[in-house]
């Protein structure tokens, strides 16, 4: 793996610049991140940040939703805005001659969006059809159960696309107002890499952000995240062939240490085909359609789950399974063999995962919204190559010893017991 050095710089109004320099190819991607999303959404503005995502390249005060189209299909780039749990983010990719046009059109997005009503409305009725959709998935009926199980009234509790009620609710000037809040330029990082320096760089996001000032609006108090300390176990109903059982762990936010040796964790539970979930579950006593695990990556309290998809006869079966292999990390540690392999899968991964510049400007971009810095890369191989047995099973035991369980099962499954 090619190590990209990154430069870190700072503009007078506080926008964060970082520059991966990769010349190997004419192309320069940008990542621009913003610390807003559902995490910053109180219950009654559910959604919101969605709904801005959605509209902010539907119009600017100079441009309609078919110019800003235009000017980006027409000379092959890619401009896109999404919203997570934690951020806010613009995409842009571009060959190097067009960078200038394209930036600026970034710029001009973020800083005078125009928000057409008629815009609005269409993107609102998109997204409450994603909405009416995800109710139809079982694995997000789960997931979403679980998720409230976990944090209560906390905006993690909640999907980014908000609720009906709250998506059917919002204003233009709701809107203005969530912009006003939160895209400001103290919030903004710009991560760039490719075939830039960053001399240019910097006098690229000067020109366009440089006289951008901070906003006098006060940004919201955001509350802990509630933890519940008694577990729960729930079943949703729901037409369907096939039962999702999901088993769900509150586990530390990213910068608690015992983050990494669960990230670790989760790669020998789920990493591929020859995971311990995969054969324990799937290969071995074939009860899983799919099974697998996850650790998301948050600011606040995070959560860690494993999950199943099997058919509806088996659910009882299905969480004592899942169970037992989680259990088995807690009283057992893993062989030396078992551990190298897991590190080498999950080192593996994340070097796979910073070869294009999208990937880069990605990884670096988010690591500084985290505030992990520009040298966690280098921490976390250490760390990872650093973890013993010893300490996988004591973070195990720490975090995964009750679980919180949900499943979504037909209705003539009603009679499933914990095991």
């Amino acid at each position: 793996m090619i190590n990209h050095p990154v430069h870190r710089s700072q503009l007078a109004n506080g926008i964060t610049v970082l520059t991966i320099a990769n010349p190997t190819a004419d192309i320069v991607s940008g990542r621009f991140f913003i610390p807003a999303g559902s995490r910053w959404e109180a219950p009654k503005q559910a959604g919101l940040a969605q709904l801005l995502t959605s509209v902010l390249t539907k119009g600017t005060e100079r441009l309609s939703a078919l110019e800003i189209a235009d000017r980006v299909e027409s000379v092959g780039a890619g401009l896109g805005i999404d919203t997570t749990t934690d951020y806010i983010k613009l995409s842009l990719k571009t060959v190097k001659s067009d960078l200038v046009d394209i930036f600026q059109l970034a710029g001009e997005i973020l800083r005078t969006p125009s928000f057409p009503a008629a815009q609005i409305e269409l993107e609102r009725k998109l997204i409450l059809q994603a909405i009416k959709s995800q109710t139809e998935q079982p694995f997000n009926n789960a997931y979403r159960q679980l998720r409230t199980a976990l944090y209560g009234e906390h905006a993690y509790a909640r999907s980014s696309l908000g609720t009906a009620d709250t998506m059917g609710q919002f204003t233009r000037q709701d809107l203005v107002d969530y912009h006003q809040t939160h895209i400001r330029p103290d919030r903004l990082i710009i991560s760039l890499a490719g075939r830039i320096t960053p001399a240019e760089a910097i006098n690229l996001v000067t020109q366009v952000f440089g006289d951008w000032d901070v906003p006098e609006v006060e940004l919201p108090t955001l509350a802990p995240a509630r933890v519940t300390t008694t577990p729960q176990y729930q079943v949703e109903h729901q037409s369907t062939q096939q039962a999702i059982v999901m088993l769900g762990y509150l586990a530390p936010a990213v910068h608690d240490p015992d983050c990494i040796a669960l990230k670790l964790i989760d790669s020998y539970l789920s990493n591929g085909m020859s995971s311990r979930l995969f054969v324990e579950l799937r290969e071995k006593r074939g009860l899983a359609y799919d099974v697998s695990s996850f650790y998301p990556t948050r600011l606040d309290t995070s959560h860690f789950a494993v999950y199943m998809g099997t058919a509806a006869s088996n659910t009882k079966i299905a969480v004592s399974g899942l169970r037992a292999e989680v259990d088995r990390l807690c009283m057992e540690p893993l062989s030396v063999a078992e551990l190298q392999t897991a590190k080498d899968k999950l080192l593996g991964q994340y070097a796979l995962g910073k070869q294009t510049n999208g990937q880069l400007a990605q990884t670096y971009g988010w690591y500084e919204l985290l505030g992990l810095g520009v040298d966690f890369d280098s921490q976390f191989n250490a760390a990872i190559q650093q973890l013993t047995s010893n300490q996988l099973q004591t973070a195990a035991d720490k975090y995964l010893s009750e679980p919180y369980i949900s499943i979504v099962s037909p209705q003539e499954n009603s009679a499933v017991a914990v095991v």
